[in-house]
């Protein structure tokens, strides 16, 4: 009796010995796997050629932040890109080809003066990708984007630093801040990653319009996988320097506007107007929702708070469950009368909402979202046409230029 029982302890070690050394041979195949994979695809992305943009920033930047000087005539291209999701694993080998050419094919088609990705550039989540390494994953996106030439901001979205990834937006904004096409910037004492970009008249030196960055950080509260959709959004020292940062815009084009009209004898130029201004998030603010909701229920028609531009909502919004002022804010200081998201990938709809503009962003994802690499519909990119006044034309840019209308 004893024999057999101890036949039997012998005959469970062996098979949890077995099991142990099944797992531990998978998860050394996966992370063979998706190396060999990472590696196949960097080397395709290292073969890219050479495009570049038309304008290059001030190397040392201009009053604080970085700067591009357009002709007085010439429009300034802005090209958004969002939710690109490279896994950079076992699982996603195919779909990080896809993605990056995807992102490849709209830059080359658009020729942006500045390409602007509004989050989720990488996605580290294991059951899909394979891995957890979001640093290399981001690194087949930058070396595309210094194989191609063209000067590139970021803000960060949720996936982009998971909570178990191996590392944090402090990690990423290193990668990206040492990229020489990168003009990401830090705005100091500010949660995470938020600075603006201007871009100036190169004759006069004023500003045409501003573009300010925010980050709108990953969850609420310490959730490891984001299975309730508890979004974090802007915090208020966020939107306390976004309000520093207008106000001291309008101070630096006062100024030169008095010199201008100084130099010229007469008034020439408004000296208390607004400078106009963008946002660029990756979570959209609650007010998205609001918007397409308003336009829903009035059976896809304008209302007196809503105006209908271009596009769809193929899924319901998931905004910010943080109750920010932002929008409010925004409203009272009558600078930004724009604003890209990204985040919610099968949304791509255009709405001006108690007149301020909210657009989302075509994504290019073929990986979050289960069978998302069969909906070529909604795949694209957003081109954004900064006039000489500091107006806006924006225009969805579809990946298939096929795709019915």
């Amino acid at each position: 009796m004893a024999l057999q029982r101890e036949k039997r302890r012998h005959l469970v070690w062996k098979i949890i010995g077995f099991i142990l050394l099944a797992i531990l041979l998978a998860l050394l195949t996966i992370f063979i796997v998706g190396l060999i994979g990472y590696e196949v695809n960097m080397g395709k992305v290292e073969d890219t050629e050479y495009l570049g943009s038309r304008y290059a920033p001030e190397a040392d930047k201009v009053d604080g932040v970085w700067t591009f000087y357009v002709p007085e005539e010439e429009n300034f291209r802005i090209l958004q890109i969002t939710d690109v999701h490279l896994g950079g694993g076992a699982f996603s080998i195919g779909k990080d080809e896809n993605a990056l050419t995807a992102v490849e094919t709209l830059i080359r088609r658009t020729k942006p003066d500045l390409v602007v990705f509004t989050g989720d550039m990488v996605y580290p989540v294991p059951p899909q990708a394979g891995s957890f390494n979001n640093l290399r994953e981001a690194e087949l996106l930058t070396t595309l984007m210094d194989k191609l030439g063209v000067y590139y901001a970021i803000c960060l979205g949720n996936h982009d630093t998971e909570p178990y990834s191996f590392y944090n937006r402090d990690d990423m904004y290193e990668l990206y801040a040492k990229q020489k096409y990168c003009v990401v910037d830090r705005a100091p004492g500010v949660d995470d990653v938020n600075y603006a970009i201007n871009i100036r008249d190169k004759e006069t030196g004023l500003i045409r319009q501003t573009l300010y960055l925010m980050d709108t950080h990953d969850y609420v509260g310490d959730q490891l996988v984001n299975i309730l959709g508890n979004y974090d959004g802007l915090h208020e020292n966020q939107i306390e320097w976004y309000a520093a940062e207008v106000a001291r815009m309008n101070a630096i084009n006062a100024e030169i506007k008095s010199e201008l009209n100084a130099a010229a004898g007469e008034e020439i130029y408004d000296v208390d107007a607004v400078v106009p201004s963008s946002l660029f998030i990756h979570i959209p603010l609650r007010e998205y929702k609001y918007a397409i909701d308003e336009y829903w229920k009035n059976c896809f028609r304008d209302t007196e708070n809503v105006t209908f531009y271009y596009g769809e909502a193929g899924e319901n919004p998931c905004p910010s469950d943080y109750d920010d002022e932002m929008f409010e804010t925004m409203q009272a200081l009558g600078s930004t009368k724009w604003v890209f998201c990204g985040h919610d990938h099968l949304n791509w709809i255009s709405l001006e909402y108690k007149g301020i503009r909210l657009t989302y962003g075509m994504s290019i994802d073929y990986l979050a979202y289960i069978g998302i690499g069969d909906e070529i519909g909604q795949r694209g990119a957003t081109v954004i046409e900064l006039t000489p006044d500091g107006d806006l034309t924006i225009t969805p840019e579809r990946l298939d230029e096929n795709y019915p209308a």
